[in-house]
């Protein structure tokens, strides 16, 4: 069994925030493999469904970004999960836009999302790091990540949940790499930028 955990702050004001794409990713993983309707519990939002023959929950935490452990520790104690059974997606401020990688561990840089669940039940879960930029100077970060997304980075946006979702059994699976290059491919193809490194996991 593995736990897909998106962030991001619920409400319908918050909802095309840039910190909310893990969100918009559960959303349509959900959406595209015909998992069962959302429901409250573990003080937040599941759906349950399959990918690849793997059982899936997608838990959407309702605590708001700064308590998101409170609710991924309810549910991975219910369930008795490992950590490595743990996958959270989430924005990445140090990632260029429309970028991915995934990584096991390590530190938060300042995601409050990250650091609550570190706090709740440690940090070796998987964390699929989505990039949406830097605004340049720190001052700055909170209102960016606290605003949706521009017009002109729609594209790139609905073309990242898109690859996501379609290529999220091999999260399920435990082909990270394969999971990161497939995305990579599937950026580059719609013409969103090259990187040669994209089948690396960092």
């Amino acid at each position: 069994m593995r736990l897909f955990v998106g962030l991001g702050n619920p409400g319908a004001k918050y909802r095309g925030h840039r910190h909310n794409i893990g969100f918009v990713v559960v959303d349509e993983i959900q959406r595209r493999h015909g998992f069962a309707p959302w429901r409250r519990r573990f003080q937040g939002e599941t759906a349950e469904g399959t990918l690849e023959r793997e059982r899936v929950i997608l838990l959407k935490p309702t605590t708001f970004m700064n308590e998101s452990g409170q609710s991924v520790g309810e549910a991975a104690k219910f369930f008795k999960l490992d950590l490595s059974d743990i996958v959270v997606f989430h924005d990445e401020l140090d990632l260029p836009a429309a970028k991915l990688r995934v990584k096991v561990g390590g530190g938060n840089a300042g995601h409050n999302g990250l650091r609550s669940i570190d706090a709740h039940v440690g940090n070796a879960f998987r964390r699929v790091r989505i990039g949406i930029g830097h605004p340049g100077v720190k001052e700055l970060v909170h209102p960016y990540v606290l605003n949706d997304f521009a017009k002109a980075e729609r594209p790139w946006v609905d073309a990242m949940v898109d690859a996501i979702a379609s290529n999220a059994g091999m999260i399920a699976t435990g082909q990270d790499a394969s999971f990161q290059n497939k995305v990579h491919l599937a950026m580059r193809a719609k013409g969103f930028g090259d990187d040669s490194n994209g089948d690396k996991l960092s």
